[in-house]
């Protein structure tokens, strides 16, 4: 009697856990846009998100769909690190998609910018276009590779791996056209930015923390960015 209970209870927690931590998305709008918030007091530089990933999409190796920039602030030994999550900014005007010849990038009605993998050729004319640095020719397929929130798992009603696999719960996915949705939430109660608005793409991944991690002076910090396997003087 006491093992059909425990197994009951187990059973049960196991069902409810993923909603509990936030890894299942509750659908409660027809049309949903989805979004992603990033709280940068929240990010300790784990790397889980990066790891999982590319642990998930199979990105290849030297290749990111998100990665994880240090920004070092300051003298020794007056210094401060900050961690600063990168991926596709999934904008409301991306400059990837008209300069596409074939097609191959669009927005879709979600919100998500993807690729569309058969017809892509490879050109790279989005790469140059992007001016977040979120796509990379994949070496492997011949075409152009990029976060795409996961789409497979979000067909299953889960969160994008990163968010699913962050210790800190730094990142937060969710439905815009959902009032009640945790992005909202957040979007309706805190500050946020978003990284390079003056170049009128419309961004649609927020910060939380934004201007204090990147405000700095020339020769007050370095940002360590795996993407160019170095170490960049700002």
């Amino acid at each position: 009697m006491v093992v059909k209970q425990l197994e009951s209870v187990f059973l049960k927690l196991q069902e409810e856990l993923p909603r509990i931590l936030n890894r299942k998305i509750e659908r409660k709008s027809s049309r949903p846009r989805w979004s992603m918030v990033i709280d940068l007091t929240r990010c300790v530089g784990c790397y889980s998100c990066q790891v999982s990933c590319k642990m998930e999409n199979g990105v290849p190796y030297e290749y990111f769909r998100t990665h994880v920039e240090i920004i070092e602030r300051g003298t020794y030994p007056n210094v401060r690190r900050v961690f600063l999550p990168r991926l596709c900014n999934h904008c409301d005007n991306p400059s990837c998609v008209p300069v596409c010849p074939v097609g191959a990038t669009y927005k879709r009605e979600d919100g998500i910018v993807v690729v569309d993998y058969d017809r892509c050729i490879g050109c790279g004319y989005c790469v140059q276009a992007c001016p977040y640095g979120a796509r990379y020719p994949n070496p492997e397929t011949g075409t152009v590779d990029k976060c795409d929130y996961c789409l497979h798992k979000l067909e299953d009603d889960d969160v994008p791996a990163c968010v699913a696999n962050c210790m800190g719960g730094a990142r937060i996915f969710g439905d815009l056209n959902d009032p009640e949705s945790p992005v909202s939430l957040i979007l309706a109660s805190k500050s946020v930015a978003t990284l390079k608005p003056e170049t009128g793409n419309e961004p649609k991944v927020y910060y939380i923390g934004l201007e204090e991690a990147v405000r700095v002076a020339p020769g007050e910090a370095i940002v360590v960015n795996p993407k160019v396997g170095g170490v960049v003087r700002v």
